[in-house]
């Protein structure tokens, strides 16, 4: 397994429940995936929480009781922590190791994985489980490294104290990440600009022709989605 976050975890509770030999290798120090690296202020999912939530173990959907509809991430990255440490998954798991190279033996049937620490894995099989949003995009336009003040990304984000109080901030993205982060930080700060780099009309999907504002489509969207919730999980409710 390459890769500790929602779907790791899972892979190596049910590859070690059907009874296979499994080593989940993690480049973080911990559990978590993209809900470890995004700790940027005011993260949080944009699905109702009960849909963060494994449904292979009816115990521990009762005994985990979520604070919020939505919640931020530091409740989702304790969550992640509870499941792994809960069914014991850290004896399969090997943190601050990142893979930096994969080769097939043809003769063997084995995948040989190097690793950034020098050591090598072999197995017959490797789930990469390193999802979508494990790599984050860093801008690369002219000047950027020349920047001599603080530089943070959402995606990489410290995990200590930033201190942003009475400073100016430029944000640049206005992502959901973007917006978070600035509903999250602006009552303290002196100044605060967010270049906008593309339109949001930009990424949404086409209607054929039918003008609806993007704020009108995502409200239906979100709309629809509690109705499906409902059904589903009326407790919510």
């Amino acid at each position: 397994m390459v890769g500790a976050g929602f779907g790791g975890i899972y892979a190596v509770h049910r590859f070690r429940k059907q009874g296979l030999d499994v080593l989940c290798l993690e480049a973080a120090p911990d559990v978590g995936g993209v809900w470890y690296h995004n700790a940027y202020p005011g993260a949080r999912c944009d699905l109702l929480s009960i849909d963060y939530s494994f449904s292979f173990s009816e115990e521990l959907q009762r005994e985990w009781n979520w604070s919020q509809r939505y919640s931020p991430q530091p409740e989702i990255l304790a969550y992640l922590r509870h499941v792994t440490d809960r069914f014991d998954l850290r004896r399969n798991m090997v943190f601050d190791t990142r893979v930096t190279g994969m080769t097939y033996d043809d003769d063997l049937n084995l995948w040989t994985l190097t690793t950034n620490n020098g050591k090598a894995y072999t197995a017959r099989y490797v789930v990469l489980a390193t999802g979508p949003l494990s790599a984050p995009k860093e801008p690369d336009f002219p000047g950027y490294r020349d920047f001599k003040g603080e530089l943070y990304h959402t995606g990489q984000w410290p995990h200590h104290d930033v201190d942003l109080a009475g400073k100016r901030v430029g944000v640049l993205g206005t992502g959901s990440s973007g917006i978070q982060f600035v509903a999250s930080v602006a009552e303290f700060l002196y100044r605060i600009t967010e270049p906008v780099l593309a339109p949001i009309r930009s990424f949404m999907p086409n209607l054929g022709g039918l003008d609806i504002s993007p704020i009108i489509l995502i409200l239906i969207i979100m709309f629809i989605q509690r109705v499906i919730t409902y059904y589903i999980y009326p407790s919510v409710f």
